[in-house]
């Protein structure tokens, strides 16, 4: 087996940067862990929070902290910070090389998606974001690693999609027709949710989006481990 990661992200329409962040670490006895996060509000100030979560966490999850742990950590630290006035959603999609489980991580109220092959289920148990409370805790979801286990997190952006013109995307069904392509690869999974959510906003993002997906596949190439990330640069 191997897994591959894909991630699209667009900031909201008239903004000049994303509140959301994202981050991917190696996990110190083997693995991977990508931390997603999405600040209160838009623009540099949410930027500011999402960093600092995002931050705390890979530091913490690169000493081997629990994913838990770690979540509960950077919610005490911004509630210490802004003193419980501001709040940042939180997701946490680890690998452990030593258990072979995924680990899902939540503080998002937006639920999390499972897809074994085409079989599709929604982690929709209350979650809370954090900074809001001390002691906030995430819900945690630990799944066997197999061929074809897919997950899908992202920011409330993708859930809002549309909402100025009365229409709302359909993940389920989104990530249905997808998964019904031969082996489609996390970044058309992630390109296509993207390109859905925009198209309902009509090319002008009422909100940042940030869509990250994870999957697990048949091994097909060889001990070279990847990454290939495209930034867009503004010139001005």
């Amino acid at each position: 087996m191997e897994l591959c990661v894909g991630i699209a992200k667009v900031r909201k329409y008239a903004t000049s940067e994303s509140g959301d962040t994202v981050e991917v670490v190696e996990r110190p006895k083997g693995g991977l862990s990508v931390v997603l996060a999405d600040g209160q509000s838009s623009g540099k100030g949410a930027k500011w929070i999402s960093t600092l979560v995002v931050r705390k966490v890979i530091t913490l999850l690169a000493e081997g902290v629990r994913d838990g742990a770690a979540a509960r950590a950077a919610s005490d630290s911004l509630f210490t910070e802004r003193s419980g006035k501001v709040s940042s959603t939180l997701n946490i999609l680890s690998v452990d090389n030593q258990t072979r489980t995924l680990v899902i991580t939540r503080n998002n109220p937006a639920p999390a998606i499972i897809a074994r092959n085409e079989e599709i289920s929604i982690l929709d148990e209350s979650s809370l974001p954090i900074g809001l409370y001390r002691g906030t805790r995430p819900v945690i979801n630990e799944l066997a690693l197999e061929p074809g286990l897919t997950i899908v997190v992202y920011t409330d952006g993708i859930v809002h999609a549309g909402s100025r013109y009365g229409q709302t995307i359909d993940l389920h069904t989104c990530l249905k027709a997808l998964l019904e392509n031969e082996n489609p690869s996390p970044q058309f999974i992630a390109d296509s949710l993207l390109e859905n959510a925009l198209n309902l906003d009509q090319g002008r993002p009422s909100d940042d989006i940030s869509v990250v997906v994870m999957r697990v596949m048949s091994r097909t190439g060889d001990e070279v481990r990847r990454m290939t990330v495209r930034l867009p640069l503004d010139i001005r």
